[in-house]
């Protein structure tokens, strides 16, 4: 029987209370392994779809199932279990007086505890460079070496499905590249929300542009960033000087 896929987006369609539509029908699927990124211009509806894929907002048409299992009000616990949303800021994650406290908040509220937790804590921390800061306060922390902390509290979670929220933003380029070798080594599905083109070329075979609240392009990234005219058609941008052909 073949596996679902992490992630299947159907007809997902949502409109916020004072009436401003942000999503017109989106629909992709992001198969078990693959790296994705997902691009699109401010004001895209990215945001509003990556609230939607852990149950934060509530489709108004369509549907959303991680697995194959449905998001829904029955299901929020496991979904938000299986989607590790990684936020652009690294402090609205990490708020417990040790980096150990942070990475073990999320397993022990699904009721883990004794060996399993520690085991859970220092291997998510072991993937992402970080062991050696486990008794440290996070405020101690570097940003960078925060966001990778931050990535840790998602993988103790042993999720699906990993969702990046601008990773590459404000780190430094040292920073940038650790960050890349980290999440290549990972062995999760992501999902990379990102303005930064050069980035998804480095880190997904695949990209989304997610423009006007609807999927306008869906291919290689590499042959996605090689088009200039749909670049310009959704504002986006490479940096002066950078190719992707």
């Amino acid at each position: 029987m073949t596996a679902p896929p992490s992630l299947e987006v159907s007809r997902l369609a949502y409109a916020y209370p004072d009436g401003t539509q942000a999503l017109f029908g989106v629909d992709f699927r992001v198969e078990r392994g693959e790296r994705v990124a997902l691009l699109g211009p401010n004001g895209a509806g990215k945001t509003t779809l990556v609230m939607h894929l852990n149950g934060i907002l509530t489709a108004g048409h369509g549907t959303v199932a991680v697995a194959g299992l449905p998001v829904g009000k029955g299901s929020l616990k496991e979904i938000r279990r299986r989607v590790g949303l990684v936020f652009q800021d690294p402090d609205d994650q990490l708020f417990m007086p040790s980096v150990r406290e942070d990475v073990a908040f999320g397993p022990a509220n699904l009721g883990i505890t004794g060996e399993e937790l520690e085991h859970r804590v220092k291997d998510a921390l072991e993937r992402v460079g970080m062991l050696e800061t486990i008794d440290r306060p996070p405020h101690h922390l570097s940003f960078g070496q925060r966001r990778r902390v931050a990535v840790a509290t998602v993988l103790a979670m042993e999720p699906e499905i990993l969702v990046l929220d601008e990773p590459s933003s404000n780190l430094d380029p040292a920073s940038r590249r650790e960050l890349a070798e980290i999440l290549r080594g990972l062995d999760v599905t992501v999902l990379m929300v990102t303005h930064d083109l050069p980035y998804a070329l480095e880190l997904c075979e695949r990209s989304l542009i997610l423009s006007g609240g609807v999927i306008a392009a869906d291919g290689p990234t590499r042959r996605i960033l090689a088009d200039a005219d749909l670049l310009a058609a959704h504002r986006l941008e490479l940096p002066y000087g950078f190719a992707a052909s």
